[in-house]
């Protein structure tokens, strides 16, 4: 796992610093995704301790990988945000594009995620002239191909990921704390991909990835100001 550390957050209208913020845990699953988010987080530090964690291939896999993480005490209480690579399954998308999810589905499991509209907000900041899809992201324990892929637009899902569902559900089995998912398309129906690291649209992907991670904290952030 890769920590960032940046400072606390400026306080509203003057006071005190905010104090007490938990930490932000990134959750990805290929080596490629790590180094995307651990380049983009350098030198946008947020106002706590931020994780990029590898969890590898797969709903168990992100499941095992995030209950070992948050029985850590020092990240107990920690934001979680899945990311990484996704297939997207409406019409019309391209590799590049961004996928907030506001909700996850797996089997049928929903996981809601926080704030989503505030986070698509904090993305289409991060990354201006990139299409920002919203809506239901669904998991898959295998590469979604062909008539599956219609099928599953066909129940409202707008992309499908190995990982994210798995994630989020594992992190709110560890405690109440806010979630989110935020994936880039790397491929579509009229885009279908086999390697990601060895064609153009992959690398396009990479560079959306990295350039997206300061809307984490953005988000982060902003759900540690005070409601008014």
């Amino acid at each position: 796992m890769e920590t960032f550390r940046g400072s606390a957050p400026e306080p509203p209208d003057g006071g005190q610093p905010l104090r007490d913020a938990s930490p932000l845990l990134i959750a990805c699953a290929l080596g490629i995704e790590k180094l995307a988010l651990r380049s983009g987080g350098r030198g946008h530090g947020g106002p706590a301790p931020a994780t990029v964690l590898r969890t590898g291939m797969g709903p168990q896999s992100a499941e095992k990988s995030l209950r070992r993480a948050l029985a850590d005490p020092a990240a107990a209480a920690a934001a979680v945000v899945a990311s990484g690579f996704c297939a997207g399954l409406a019409p019309g998308m391209h590799p590049g594009d961004l996928v907030v999810a506001d909700e996850t589905r797996l089997g049928d499991r929903v996981t809601r995620c926080t704030d989503a509209a505030r986070l698509v907000a904090a993305v289409a900041r991060a990354v201006p002239g990139r299409t920002v899809h919203t809506g239901p992201l669904t998991g898959s324990d295998h590469v979604v191909r062909g008539l599956e892929r219609a099928e599953l637009r066909a129940s409202g899902a707008l992309a499908v990921d190995m990982e994210s569902a798995a994630t989020l559900g594992a992190a709110l089995a560890a405690g109440p704390r806010p979630v989110a998912a935020v994936r880039v398309v790397v491929d579509a129906p009229e885009h279908e991909l086999v390697r990601i690291s060895t064609v153009r649209g992959g690398i396009s992907a990479f560079r959306v990835l990295r350039s997206v991670v300061p809307a984490f904290f953005e988000w982060h952030r902003s759900l540690l100001l005070p409601r008014r």
